[in-house]
Protein backbone atom coordinates (compact mmCIF):
# COMPACT_ATOMS: atom_id res chain seq x y z
CA UNK A 1 0.00 0.00 0.00
CA UNK A 2 2.98 2.21 0.61
CA UNK A 3 4.25 1.76 -2.90
CA UNK A 4 0.65 2.89 -4.32
CA UNK A 5 0.73 6.16 -1.95
CA UNK A 6 4.09 7.09 -3.19
CA UNK A 7 3.45 6.74 -6.98
CA UNK A 8 0.07 8.24 -6.83
CA UNK A 9 1.64 11.42 -4.83
CA UNK A 10 4.59 11.41 -7.78
CA UNK A 11 4.58 14.63 -9.76
CA UNK A 12 4.03 12.90 -13.07
CA UNK A 13 1.14 10.43 -11.72
CA UNK A 14 -1.23 13.28 -13.51
CA UNK A 15 0.34 12.67 -16.63
CA UNK A 16 -0.69 11.36 -19.57
CA UNK A 17 2.23 11.15 -22.73
CA UNK A 18 0.88 10.66 -26.17
CA UNK A 19 1.78 11.04 -29.91
CA UNK A 20 1.43 14.66 -30.95
CA UNK A 21 -1.68 14.92 -32.58
CA UNK A 22 -5.21 17.05 -33.19
CA UNK A 23 -5.13 20.15 -30.58
CA UNK A 24 -1.47 19.91 -30.38
CA UNK A 25 -0.05 22.81 -32.31
CA UNK A 26 -2.52 25.27 -30.07
CA UNK A 27 -1.43 23.72 -26.71
CA UNK A 28 2.04 24.13 -27.93
CA UNK A 29 1.73 27.64 -28.77
CA UNK A 30 -0.42 27.87 -25.03
CA UNK A 31 3.10 25.90 -23.36
CA UNK A 32 5.23 29.42 -24.59
CA UNK A 33 3.41 30.78 -21.48
CA UNK A 34 5.20 28.79 -19.44
CA UNK A 35 8.19 28.79 -20.72
CA UNK A 36 11.16 31.51 -19.77
CA UNK A 37 13.24 33.04 -21.40
CA UNK A 38 16.21 31.01 -20.51
CA UNK A 39 14.00 27.98 -21.72
CA UNK A 40 13.31 29.03 -25.21
CA UNK A 41 17.10 29.87 -25.39
CA UNK A 42 18.38 26.56 -24.52
CA UNK A 43 16.00 25.17 -26.58
CA UNK A 44 16.07 26.98 -29.70
CA UNK A 45 19.75 28.18 -29.38
CA UNK A 46 18.33 31.98 -30.16
CA UNK A 47 16.52 34.73 -28.15
CA UNK A 48 12.68 33.84 -29.19
CA UNK A 49 9.90 34.95 -27.08
CA UNK A 50 7.72 32.10 -27.75
CA UNK A 51 7.90 28.73 -29.51
CA UNK A 52 8.50 29.46 -33.24
CA UNK A 53 5.60 29.63 -35.30
CA UNK A 54 7.98 27.64 -37.72
CA UNK A 55 8.76 25.16 -35.61
CA UNK A 56 4.82 24.79 -34.45
CA UNK A 57 3.81 24.34 -37.91
CA UNK A 58 6.38 21.89 -38.89
CA UNK A 59 4.77 19.59 -35.77
CA UNK A 60 1.59 19.84 -37.72
CA UNK A 61 3.31 17.92 -40.48
CA UNK A 62 4.67 15.15 -38.68
CA UNK A 63 4.92 11.81 -40.96
CA UNK A 64 5.36 9.90 -37.82
CA UNK A 65 7.93 7.62 -39.49
CA UNK A 66 10.65 9.73 -40.52
CA UNK A 67 9.92 12.53 -37.77
CA UNK A 68 7.51 11.97 -34.62
CA UNK A 69 6.69 13.42 -31.05
CA UNK A 70 5.42 12.70 -28.30
CA UNK A 71 3.42 14.80 -25.75
CA UNK A 72 2.92 15.35 -21.96
CA UNK A 73 -0.58 16.49 -20.77
CA UNK A 74 -1.47 17.42 -17.63
CA UNK A 75 -5.01 18.24 -18.07
CA UNK A 76 -5.62 19.82 -21.17
CA UNK A 77 -2.18 21.68 -21.22
CA UNK A 78 0.78 20.90 -22.37
CA UNK A 79 3.65 20.33 -20.14
CA UNK A 80 6.44 18.76 -22.12
CA UNK A 81 7.43 17.19 -25.98
CA UNK A 82 10.15 15.23 -27.37
CA UNK A 83 10.76 14.66 -31.01
CA UNK A 84 12.69 12.95 -33.12
CA UNK A 85 13.41 13.77 -36.80
CA UNK A 86 15.62 11.11 -39.05
CA UNK A 87 18.61 12.79 -40.64
CA UNK A 88 18.46 12.44 -44.00
CA UNK A 89 21.96 11.92 -44.67
CA UNK A 90 22.21 8.99 -42.38
CA UNK A 91 18.23 7.06 -42.57
CA UNK A 92 19.44 4.81 -39.13
CA UNK A 93 20.53 8.42 -37.03
CA UNK A 94 17.85 10.69 -36.09
CA UNK A 95 17.89 14.06 -34.23
CA UNK A 96 16.41 14.53 -30.91
CA UNK A 97 15.44 17.23 -29.09
CA UNK A 98 12.65 18.05 -25.86
CA UNK A 99 11.00 20.84 -24.13
CA UNK A 100 9.73 21.06 -20.86
CA UNK A 101 7.39 23.91 -19.55
CA UNK A 102 9.44 25.65 -16.14
CA UNK A 103 7.28 24.15 -13.63
CA UNK A 104 7.37 20.25 -14.98
CA UNK A 105 11.31 20.34 -15.16
CA UNK A 106 13.49 18.52 -12.76
CA UNK A 107 10.62 16.05 -12.20
CA UNK A 108 11.77 13.61 -14.52
CA UNK A 109 9.24 14.13 -17.49
CA UNK A 110 12.10 15.11 -19.95
CA UNK A 111 13.81 11.56 -19.19
CA UNK A 112 10.34 10.11 -19.00
CA UNK A 113 9.21 11.15 -22.42
CA UNK A 114 12.89 10.61 -23.77
CA UNK A 115 12.41 7.14 -22.51
CA UNK A 116 9.31 6.35 -24.68
CA UNK A 117 9.84 8.21 -27.53
CA UNK A 118 13.91 6.61 -28.06
CA UNK A 119 11.99 2.91 -28.35
CA UNK A 120 9.71 3.94 -30.87
CA UNK A 121 12.24 6.28 -32.86
CA UNK A 122 14.23 2.63 -33.41
CA UNK A 123 11.03 0.32 -34.02
CA UNK A 124 11.10 2.75 -37.05
CA UNK A 125 15.14 1.25 -38.21
CA UNK A 126 16.78 4.55 -35.94
CA UNK A 127 19.66 3.12 -34.37
CA UNK A 128 21.61 5.75 -33.30
CA UNK A 129 20.57 9.48 -32.21
CA UNK A 130 22.46 12.73 -31.99
CA UNK A 131 21.09 15.85 -29.45
CA UNK A 132 22.47 18.96 -29.75
CA UNK A 133 22.49 20.76 -26.42
CA UNK A 134 23.48 24.37 -25.39
CA UNK A 135 26.64 23.99 -23.03
CA UNK A 136 24.54 26.05 -20.62
CA UNK A 137 21.44 23.61 -20.48
CA UNK A 138 23.17 21.61 -17.11
CA UNK A 139 19.28 19.85 -17.19
CA UNK A 140 19.84 18.00 -20.54
CA UNK A 141 23.16 17.61 -20.27
CA UNK A 142 22.75 15.77 -16.59
CA UNK A 143 19.50 13.88 -18.30
CA UNK A 144 21.67 12.42 -20.85
CA UNK A 145 24.83 11.81 -18.61
CA UNK A 146 22.18 9.24 -16.35
CA UNK A 147 20.76 7.59 -19.39
CA UNK A 148 23.69 7.54 -21.60
CA UNK A 149 26.74 7.54 -19.25
CA UNK A 150 29.24 6.36 -22.40
CA UNK A 151 27.56 9.00 -24.99
CA UNK A 152 29.97 10.11 -27.60
CA UNK A 153 30.39 14.40 -27.12
CA UNK A 154 31.72 16.91 -29.31
CA UNK A 155 31.69 20.51 -27.93
CA UNK A 156 32.12 22.98 -30.35
CA UNK A 157 31.79 26.51 -28.61
CA UNK A 158 28.47 26.63 -26.86
CA UNK A 159 26.96 23.76 -28.49
CA UNK A 160 27.46 20.18 -26.89
CA UNK A 161 26.31 17.55 -29.60
CA UNK A 162 25.85 13.67 -28.19
CA UNK A 163 25.86 10.93 -29.79
CA UNK A 164 23.37 7.81 -28.03
CA UNK A 165 22.71 4.80 -29.02
CA UNK A 166 18.87 3.59 -29.00
CA UNK A 167 19.98 0.44 -26.48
Amino acid sequence: MGCVKQLTEHPLADVRIRPFGSGDEARLRRMSDELSQGSLYTRFFSGTPRVPEPYVRKLGRLDHWDRDALVALHGDAMVGIAEYARVPSRPDEAEVAVLVADAWQRHGLGGLLTRLLLPLAARRGVTGFRAEVCSTNTGAIELIRHGWPSAHTVHDGGTSTFHLSAR
